[in-house]
């Protein structure tokens, strides 16, 4: 209608009372008592008696100003609403996640005809694929997207492509692969809008969101849903060649904390295909080489991974035992390693409160100038700062470490799937393996030695516990 009015096409605008033209009184206004008074537009709001040709009313601003009043009001009692609802565990959200369907009571109940395709894409997450691999697959498969499926139930023809009614996205891939709902729950206010008057949604810190557990049934199993968090973060990528590198995504620098990157080619031998620093490739000389072979770097875990696995499942009790008492001890050295620091730190902030207590009697006696006085208490100010920031961090990762366990029963349950086994797979490595932290090569002793940390899954994630095997890659092993 703006563009019509700027057109020169409308003359007349007529409306039933002021409230029907909108609820924003800048907006209105501006339409009102500018942009139709240039274009001459003869405006008419029938029930408020205003009529631009018999001049301007003086009541229209408060009336524009009430009726946006009425809808700020309706907007708090709704929010209000949906909050006491949220926070009761019911689901607020209108539409329910690709592969359920709602059921009586609103409840979230499997869809038969999408629930397999939720299952599928995290498999082939598990395996190590990505999004866009995986909707190559079910594009190939023909299986119709979320869009489709939606416009075949209810004829809406959101995000349906009757031109592609098959062809899958790799965002709504990544954005399934996410979603707690698929763990069986209630995940409420995921996003939020600044205000009423604008309709774009912002995301929701995950802090900040409202998760209940075990409110309808699960398609994915926990174990799994995490195996692939732990992969997207990853995020492995296909070599030159257009294969993946079996350690893609786990391998990691001992000294930098930067991924091993395989080095592979035409000309180069499977024998001596080999993982690299990150940073040394990039040649920025911010860290050293961390080179290994593959060929040795997959015999190794090997037999590392068949050691632990059996030991694991023929001597299940003692493999408890013994990782758990690794784990409350180192669990209870981190701890009092964090709180020594945490002491000092405290210790810090009360003598930078003495100090600056000083400085200001210094200056008020004279014995320190006002431009002196500015100069130190602002950077002592800085230092208490940063240091307030720092014992934030440090009592949060307390809170973390006294509150973890290790996760024995889901490592277990993995290893069962893999009783026998005479080479490695990347599914195989990615379900029972976290990360291999690689050292760089010692010559000192006049043989080469390198030491590689395995972390496996689940019982890995209680700080310097992770550490299940340690090896030592001796002369030309390495």
């Amino acid at each position: 209608m703006v563009a019509d009015v700027r057109a020169g096409l409308v003359k007349r605008v007529i409306i039933k009372d002021m409230s029907r033209f909108g609820r924003d009184y800048l907006q209105v206004g501006m339409y009102t008592e500018m942009i139709f008074p240039e274009y001459e537009v003869h405006f008419v709001a029938v029930n408020d008696g205003v009529d631009s040709q018999k001049g301007e009313n003086d009541l229209t601003p408060f009336r524009n100003l009430f009726n946006e009043w009425y809808a700020r009001d309706c907007s708090k009692k709704q929010r209000a609403v949906k909050r006491m609802k949220g926070m009761s565990g019911q689901r607020i959200s209108s539409n329910p996640p690709y592969g359920y369907i709602k059921g009586e009571g609103g409840q979230l109940v499997p869809d038969p005809e999408a629930a397999w395709v939720v299952k599928l894409m995290f498999d082939l997450a598990a395996q190590g694929l990505g999004p866009v691999r995986i909707a190559n697959i079910l594009t190939k498969k023909k299986i119709p997207t979320p869009g489709t499926l939606a416009f075949r139930r209810t004829g809406k023809k959101r995000n349906y492509h009757p031109e592609a009614p098959y062809n899958w996205s790799d965002s709504t891939i990544a954005n399934i692969l996410e979603y707690k709902e698929y763990l069986g729950h209630t995940v409420n206010f995921k996003t939020y809008s600044k205000s009423y008057k604008f309709k774009k949604r912002l995301p929701t810190p995950e802090d900040q969101q409202m998760i209940f557990e075990n409110t309808h049934p699960a398609l994915v199993e926990q174990e799994v849903w995490e195996q692939v968090q732990r992969l997207r973060e990853g995020r492995p990528r296909p070599t030159k060649q257009g294969e993946m590198a079996l350690f893609s995504g786990l391998l990691f620098c001992a000294d930098c904390g930067s991924p091993l990157r395989a080095h592979r080619g035409q000309n180069i031998s499977k024998n001596q295909e080999c993982y690299c620093c990150g940073k040394y490739r990039d040649r920025t000389n911010s860290c050293t080489m961390h080179y290994i072979r593959a060929v040795v770097l997959e015999n190794l875990v090997l037999e590392n991974l068949k050691q632990t696995v059996t030991f694991a499942l023929e001597n299940e009790q003692e493999f408890v035992r013994r990782l758990m008492n690794r784990s409350a001890k180192e669990q209870q050295k981190q701890i009092q390693s964090m709180k020594k620091e945490l002491a000092a730190k405290e210790r810090r902030i009360g003598e930078l409160d003495n100090i600056i207590k000083r400085l200001y009697e210094d200056n008020i006696s004279g014995k320190l100038s006002d431009e002196r006085f500015k100069k130190l208490s602002s950077d002592y100010e800085k230092e208490q700062r940063d240091t307030c920031s720092e014992i934030a961090d440090i009592q949060k990762q307390v809170n973390e470490a006294e509150s973890k366990v290790i996760k024995i029963d889901s490592f277990l349950k993995m290893a069962r799937k893999y009783t026998s086994f005479e080479e490695l797979s990347r599914g195989m490595l990615h379900d029972l393996i976290e990360k291999i932290v690689i050292h760089e090569g010692d010559k000192s002793s006049g043989h080469r030695q390198q030491k590689i940390d395995i972390y496996y899954t689940f019982i890995g994630e209680v700080g310097a516990t992770q550490l299940v095997a340690q090896l030592e890659l001796k002369g030309k092993a390495a």
